[in-house]
């Protein structure tokens, strides 16, 4: 074990304004960090060590460490210039210097990693869905080449990244990341768990069990305690609450969701991995062999991600799969999955993880009465309180969060704040209750212009609706993820009502993902004094697709069937609103471009409101622009 790096992921650069720099790294020991910053000429900003108040060291394993750096400063930081940082890592025997332990960090000609604060938004990137064994491109890597060229000075480099939900896919894990998954948990010394309500008792039944690999969904829920619920809502379904299609390698663990994370966002630890496949069932080899070439793929790109989230501020929010697929669709869901001990767990377990290494970074202020319990919840002797912690999470209420930027930033969290259907437990939730969307028109008064990042689109394709509302219908929206803001009625009204208003601001720019496939639509009102408008920019996944086949002939259905002027666009509930499609620029008709890749936006000031391009994993620009 002597041979772990120092650092085996990040640095990550998240939150970051005049005041505040935030980092999230882990390193195999609990070191003492020195930061240091420094003006564009290389002048000195601040050096000092990090105190507790300044520095959370979470304690993950017996050789892992999440550090949650937050650094609030009294002098503002210089806007529209280069920052460059450092950090020395100390114990009793040694010190290393950031770019001693990762030369690769840099750009050619920096000796320093930089950052560049972003008062106000001109640029920016966006996406979401990034799948590791999704058989294309990865979109991160783009953000890598476009640093590497002239968007690394200060006033070219966008402003931050936006990536709006499904970082992780928890529900949906290669063979080979599994594999992978379970050796760091065994060279970082990750803490094991107990299970109750399972068909394993414990973290070391479950990796020895000859079901591990491809064969989870035999060891996930099926208890008759739960059979009555399952029955109603998942007669046709033989997972009772992961209905998930490729749940059959679902992460389970705390320590396999925050391996995953170690996994995802740099390349040190896949040099340890041994790919054998000894332990896959004869009947999924040949699966395994063809998942481990697209990993192989995936891991080649990972140097670069890590170099880009190291020079540019990222901010992300969960969706389904950052947990599991359809978490809290509906109030019958719920039921059946919370009032289950080791569906609970499993929830649970990728929400403290998504906690430490996603949602903490976006406003690390948000969460100081959690980190107040950190070193009871993690005292190095494993995890504590485990079940407290998750009842914790599970009731938290401050995922969501906005920047004080130009425009202002406001990120919705459409996960846990649901409006639940009281006539019928399978009818789908509304992605946010009347509570959250009263807080949210609360955040947009008094704004003239607002980026409004939902991970679903507002503005769906409308021939997808309508065919999830049929499934709804007959009381089946599982099968078809019947999740979209017109899928509850209560929810869809208030949100349109919002637009309406006469406080709302006069421009909107909204950036949805979730679908697999990339749009924008220029939003006006019929009938209206409210001249607001609306674009909404979908751009998704970063390395994720949808079916290519049967997204053509829906794209050919939408644009017949809901025309400008077809009678049916008054049947839906956006039948006030005047929606344009801004066609790809590499298609004669299509309105949706399935490819993975990720967005790059440009606010301008003319009727447009914003230039959208999709820079596709294999380096092409997609414009979106000629209306139609």
């Amino acid at each position: 074990m002597s041979s772990l790096a120092p650092i085996i992921a990040g640095p990550i650069v998240r939150h970051l304004d005049s005041h505040n720099l935030t980092l999230w790294l882990v390193t195999t020991k609990p070191y003492q960090l020195t930061l240091s910053l420094f003006q564009q000429d290389l002048a000195p900003i601040v050096k000092r060590p990090l105190t507790s108040d300044e520095c959370s060291s979470v304690a993950i394993g017996e050789r892992a460490f999440i550090q949650l750096v937050s650094l609030k400063l009294q002098q503002p930081l210089p806007t529209n210039s280069l920052i460059y940082y450092d950090i020395e890592f100390s114990d009793k025997q040694n010190s290393h210097q950031l770019t001693e332990l990762i030369p690769e960090l840099l750009y050619p000609g920096q000796k320093l990693p930089s950052v560049v604060v972003p008062n106000n938004i001109n640029s920016m990137l966006h996406g979401s869905c990034r799948k590791p064994h999704y058989n294309s491109g990865d979109g991160l890597t783009r953000i890598d080449d476009l640093l590497a060229t002239e968007q690394f000075e200060a006033d070219k480099r966008p402003a931050l990244v936006m990536m709006s939900g499904d970082q992780i896919y928890a529900d949906d894990v290669a063979g080979p990341t599994l594999v992978a998954i379970h050796q760091v948990i065994e060279i970082l010394g990750l803490y094991p768990e107990e299970f109750q309500g399972a068909v394993v008792n414990n973290s070391e039944q479950l990796f020895s069990s000859k079901y591990c690999y491809y064969q989870r969904d035999k060891l996930l829920p099926h208890t008759e305690a739960n059979k009555a619920v399952y029955d109603k809502l998942f007669a046709a379904s033989k997972k009772p609450i992961f209905t998930s299609v490729n749940a059959k390698n679902h992460l389970v663990t705390l320590a396999e969701n925050l391996a995953m994370y170690l996994l995802v966002w740099s390349p040190e630890l896949w040099q340890a991995v041994n790919f054998s496949s000894e332990r896959v069932p004869l009947g999924y080899q040949t699966q395994y062999q063809d998942e481990l070439l697209t990993i192989k793929e995936f891991i080649q790109g990972l140097t670069q991600v890590r170099r880009a989230l190291a020079h540019i501020p990222s901010y992300m929010i969960f969706d389904d799969h950052d947990i599991t697929d359809d978490w809290n669709l509906t109030r019958g869901w719920e039921e059946a999955a919370y009032n289950h001990a080791f569906s609970k767990r499993i929830i649970g377990n990728s929400l403290i993880a998504y906690w430490l290494c996603q949602g903490w970074g976006n406003a690390p202020h948000k969460f100081d009465s959690l980190n107040a319990k950190i070193k009871l919840w993690f005292n190095g002797q494993g995890v504590q309180q485990q079940e407290s912690m998750i009842d914790k999470l599970l009731s938290w209420q401050d995922w969501h969060f906005s920047l004080a930027t130009t425009p202002k930033l406001v990120v919705l969290d459409t996960r846990t704040q649901r409006w639940r259907s009281e006539s019928r437990a399978s009818k789908p939730s509304g992605l946010m209750d009347w509570e959250a969307l009263t807080a949210m028109q609360q955040e947009l008064i008094g704004e003239s212009r607002v980026i409004l990042v939902s991970p679903a689109p507002i503005y769906g394709v409308k021939i997808i609706e309508a065919i999830q509302r049929i499934f709804t219908f007959f009381g089946q929206p599982l099968m078809v993820d019947a999740e979209n803001w017109m899928a509850h009625s209560g929810t869809a009204n208030v949100m349109l009502n919002i637009f309406r208003h006469n406080k709302t601001p006069p421009e909107f720019i909204i950036l949805s993902g979730d679908v697999h496939y990339s749009f924008v639509y220029d939003v006006s009102h019929r009938f209206s004094k409210n001249s607001s408008r609306i674009v909404q920019i979908t751009c998704s996944g970063i390395k994720n697709q949808f079916p290519s086949g049967l997204l053509r002939w829906l794209d050919k259905l939408n644009r017949y069937l809901y025309a400008p002027y077809s009678p049916l666009n008054w049947f839906t509930k956006r039948r006030r609103m005047k929606v344009n499609v801004r066609k790809p620029n590499n298609a004669k008709r299509a309105q949706l471009y399935n490819g993975s890749g990720i967005g790059l936006l440009h606010l301008t000031d003319n009727e447009q409101l914003v230039q959208a391009e999709l820079i596709t994993a294999d380096g092409e620009h997609i414009q979106f622009g000629e209306q139609r």
